[in-house]
């Protein structure tokens, strides 16, 4: 069975990209353009990994990834913050939200696929 990873990302050009390179690797890859929509998502496909944007209008990633954690069926599910913002305090508050780890943007393509993989089978950060 291949692998599925939704990614709940606002910017299109950031979800094409994401896309290409996990496509390539041979994953099935679902999109979300805003956290409410990745939430319905996740709950109507449990995917396997779930990339989450941080800074997202409405409701942001990490209210997203607190619901995320409430739901039964995903409360195992790892969920990567993916956010251009590194600044520690976020960091930290990705992980007291409930994300198992976090992928900085931009993403560096070379070691992106690599990453995913390894958070796929258990070893990410």
């Amino acid at each position: 069975m291949v692998p599925c990873v939704l990614y709940v990302e606002d910017k299109i050009d950031n979800l094409m990209l994401v896309r290409r390179i996990l496509e390539a690797e041979g994953l099935e890859v679902l999109e979300a353009t805003s956290a409410r929509e990745g939430i319905e998502m996740a709950e109507r496909h449990l995917p396997d990994l779930i990339l989450m944007d941080i800074n997202m209008p409405e409701m942001d990633g990490l209210a997203a990834t607190s619901y995320l954690r409430q739901v039964p069926e995903l409360s195992k599910t790892p969920i990567v913050a993916v956010t251009a913002n590194v600044m520690r305090n976020i960091l930290e508050e990705t992980l007291a939200a409930g994300c198992d780890g976090y992928i900085t943007k931009p993403i560096d393509i070379d070691i992106f696929p690599q990453q995913v993989l390894d958070y796929l089978n258990g070893k990410g950060e």
